[in-house]
């Protein structure tokens, strides 16, 4: 199977998660800011105004029930509970003029809400 992405379990046409390198760029000054490692977390937790929200954090390392995906030496790492609300996602880096936030496109997503952080399934 070659490739940039990592694949999990019988998926083996689709990757599971993938990294911008905006966001890849700002993970990693994000984390030579703080002297963590340039490992980004996405974990799915139950609330927020539709259902789930995104929850993101830096990591100090890779755990054993991890998928990992990496972009110009930046890990980005999701919980496999979280994977299966967030498989075939793109997490990215936006700056506009409502701020700068990192950004799931999920496939998965029935509907979002306007905070872009919160979505149903």
């Amino acid at each position: 199977m070659g490739g940039p992405f990592p694949y999990f379990g019988d998926m083996t046409d689709a990757p599971t998660i993938d990294l911008t390198s905006s966001a890849a760029a700002r993970v990693a000054a994000i984390a030579d800011r703080q002297g963590k490692p340039a490992i980004l977390r996405l974990a799915v937790d139950g609330g927020g105004c539709a259902g789930f929200q995104y929850r993101f954090e830096l990591a100090d390392g890779v755990t054993d029930d991890d998928v990992l995906t990496e972009r110009d030496g930046v890990q980005l790492v999701v919980d496999t509970i979280s994977l299966d609300l967030v498989r075939g996602s793109s997490v990215d880096f936006v700056e506009n003029l409502g701020g700068a936030a990192f950004q799931v496109n999920n496939p998965n997503a029935q509907s979002g809400c306007g905070c872009g952080t919160s979505f149903s399934v």
